[in-house]
């Protein structure tokens, strides 16, 4: 038996354990099972069959194996704690003693700040006039992301249930399943309901999904690449430059609400961040918006020329 075959049934445990129990999204898992499988092959290649056996120079070799592969600092971050997580698992599971991913730290990435569309950008882009099956549906989306800064796969697995129009919020399943009540705008919650009464005269197709709030034509829930496709055909027909997805109306979101409010605080508790840290990447967004406004408008900002 190769080394691959042996290290196999742990990660399947593992993976089972992320489903079933954490009851993590199917995007999460698949996650894992990529980065633990990436590993596994690492960990073979290196002739080892054992994960007992694994030590942190053998988890070195595998990073530093990424990076010579041109695997951004990010991916290489994602990996290491992935494989941390792993550890930690085979640990309560008295199967390891140790962590060796815990030994060393993964590359640094760059820092990138989110892409993001000004109040002007996302007007037209929410101004869709069209009354047919899909333009409404999109609109409903489209107000709904901008609005309450939902993630993709928030909005993708939304129920009509979730919904409630006494108060205008909305219930919302985030990252590990947890719940959290957003406030929705008036003019999402105008959009979702027309959408509402229209939502079962299917283009194609019958319902298939009763309880979906956005279907595709064909009466399924609608898919994660449906919605940015959508979001692009949107963005081509309404001359709004640049390369936006249903991501970067969540950033201009938490961008727009925090230049207003200034409240960090609020804005991680809307976006659903468990750590306040990854909310104040918005405030270096917010700064380098000020930064532009004072380098173009300040009279003493300006380069001085030669005479």
């Amino acid at each position: 038996m190769n080394a691959d075959i042996r290290l196999q049934p742990l990660i399947s445990a593992f993976i089972a354990h992320l489903s079933n129990e954490r009851q993590l999204s199917p995007h999460t898992v698949d996650g894992y099972k990529r980065d633990l499988t990436a590993l596994k092959k690492d960990l073979a290649d290196q002739d080892i069959a054992d994960w007992r056996d694994v030590s942190a120079h053998h988890l070195r070799t595998y990073i530093g194996a990424g990076k010579r592969q041109g695997r951004s600092g990010k991916t290489l971050q994602r990996r290491l704690s992935a494989t941390r997580t792993f550890f930690n698992y085979l640990a309560r599971e008295g199967i390891c003693s140790t962590n060796p991913a815990m030994e060393f730290s993964a590359p640094r990435s760059d820092s990138r700040l989110p892409v993001t569309i000004d109040t002007d950008q996302v007007s037209r882009l929410l101004e869709i006039d069209t009354t047919d099956w899909h333009a409404l549906r999109d609109r409903a989306m489209l107000e709904l992301f901008y609005s309450s800064g939902l993630r993709l796969a928030e909005l993708v697995g939304s129920n009509t249930g979730d919904i409630s129009f006494d108060d205008n919020s909305m219930k919302v399943r985030g990252k590990g399943n947890k719940e959290r009540v957003l406030p929705v705008g008036s003019k999402a919650i105008a959009a979702i309901n027309t959408w509402l009464k229209i939502r079962e005269q299917l283009p194609k197709g019958k319902l298939e999904d009763e309880s979906a709030l956005f279907l595709s034509e064909r009466g399924k829930r609608i898919s994660p690449r449906n919605v940015q496709e959508r979001v692009k055909k949107w963005c081509v027909r309404l001359g709004i430059s640049g390369r936006v997805h249903p991501h970067t109306l969540r950033h201009s979101f938490a961008s727009h609400l925090l230049e207003s409010s200034q409240d960090l605080r609020a804005v991680q508790e809307l976006l659903g961040h468990a750590d306040i840290s990854t909310t104040q990447i918005y405030t270096h967004l917010d700064f380098q918006h000020l930064a532009d406004v004072y380098d173009k408008a300040h009279p003493r900002s300006q380069k001085v020329t030669d005479k």
